[in-house]
Parts: structure tokens; sequence; C-alpha cells
């Protein structure tokens, strides 16, 4: 309670100099809008910003999914058989130093100005965190309790459901939550490439008109949904990994 009125205090202390700043300086609207200005524009453009919020949700909403069935996928994979992990963590690895702005303009070539292009975009940036994390969660199993299950004559299916799949549970939503808080990165990024909606697509023809306190609204309703995602895979994780305390988690 302390932390989340301590965080409270800090981001109204920011907003009131903020506001402060830009009524009593010579900053001009179209540089730096007031706080108050951005809300007015929030509350005037809802529709507006609504109906690009919610394609650029939908995107990020797919490119989750799309991304935790593969890394899943692949993270059981190359655990199992290390000699995928061998294969593959190169190219893990690899994937991440390719500048995400020149993979946009590819999978808009390859996909179209559609939907698809933005799903797979949110996907290539969320799906990293997750696969590391949940290997590591898989690898970091207790050596006796997997030694007991064998004892016991549990096959390799049933040990991982019932042993290594739970004791990967708390990375595994550790890694999402750091996935679902970056994911708008790549959604956003393919929308500036190419689309005709989406808040990225809003705010580049925002700023291509100098509105730019409707690219600060673009951008607060863009940070609300990341903060919704998180709130829901915190949600979701305290429902799955119930023998471990995640109150503190934000």
């Amino acid at each position: 309670m302390k932390s989340r009125v301590l965080s409270f205090l800090f981001l109204g202390g920011f907003l009131f100099s903020w506001e402060f700043f830009c009524r009593f300086s010579d900053i001009q609207p179209f540089i730096l809008p007031a706080p108050s200005r951005i809300l007015f524009i929030i509350e005037k453009e809802a529709p507006l910003l609504l109906r690009h919020g919610t394609a650029t949700a939908i995107e990020i909403l797919l490119g989750t999914a799309l991304s935790v069935i593969a890394a899943v996928i692949l993270a059981a994979a190359m655990f199992i058989f290390p000699a995928a992990e061998k294969a593959l963590a190169p190219l893990l690895v690899a994937s991440q130093a390719i500048p995400v702005f020149a993979l946009a303009p590819l999978l808009v070539a390859w996909l179209g100005y559609g939907i698809g292009s933005k799903i797979l975009m949110a996907a290539v940036i969320i799906f990293f965190p997750v696969t590391v994390s949940l290997l590591q969660g898989f690898k970091s199993c207790d050596a006796d309790l997997a030694r007991l299950f064998s004892a016991m004559g549990a096959g390799t299916w049933k040990t991982f459901r019932l042993l290594y799949w739970p004791w990967a549970m708390p990375y595994f939503f550790a890694g999402l939550r750091v996935a679902v808080s970056v994911a708008a990165i790549g959604a956003v990024i393919g929308e500036w490439v190419g689309s005709m909606r989406g808040l990225g697509f809003l705010m580049m023809q925002a700023n291509a008109r100098l509105r730019t306190d409707l690219v600060f609204a673009s951008i607060a309703v863009l940070s609300a949904l990341s903060i919704f995602l998180w709130k829901i895979v915190c949600f979701f994780e305290k429902k799955c990994v119930h023998w471990i305390d995640t109150t503190n988690n934000l």
C-alpha cells in the first residue's frame, strides 16, 4: 500500500510540474501540450481513440497468443532435446539483434498492409522473453524431484506435466509480464510502416498535422492498454501460481 501511495505521489508530482511548466512558460502547445490539454483531447476524441485503440489491442492480443503457443512448444522441445537447444539458441539470440524497424517493412511486404503483419510483428517482440524465461524455468527444476519421479516410474510426459511445467510456471509468467509490456512496440512499429488503422497509424497522421496533443493522447491510451494487459497477466498468475506469493508484482 505504501509503495502504491508513493507511486501515485510521484506521478501526481510529475504531472503537476508538467502542467505548471506548460502554463507558465512560452512553450507552444504543438511543441509540448499540457496534461490538461491531453486529457481534454482524450475526452473529445474518445470515439476516434477507441476505434484505433481497439485495432491495436486486437493485434497485441493475437500476437501474444501466437507467440505464447510458439514459445511453449519451442521451450519444451529445447528442454526435452538438448541438441535442439544447442542448434536453436544461437538463432534465438541472433534474432534479437535484428532491428525491428528493419524487420517491419519486410513483414509488410510479405503479408501486406492488413492485420497479419502487425500480429506477427508483435509476436516477434514477445517471443524471445517468454521462450527464454520458460526454458530457464524448466532447467531450474530440482534434480532430486526429477529423480524421485523417475524412481516412481513416471514417464517423460507425466514428469513434464506434473513436475517441470508447474515448476516453470512462475518463470513463464515473469517472461509474459515483460512481453506484454513491450508487445505494443511491435504492433505500433508495424502500423507506422504500413497501416490504415491503429494507434500507430493515428500517431503518424496526427504528427503530420502537428497535432501533438493527439499524439500524446494516443500514447496515453497505448500506455493504459499495456498496464491493463500487465494487470491481466498478474491476475492469471495469481490464480495459476497460487502456491507462490505474487502480491508484490506491479
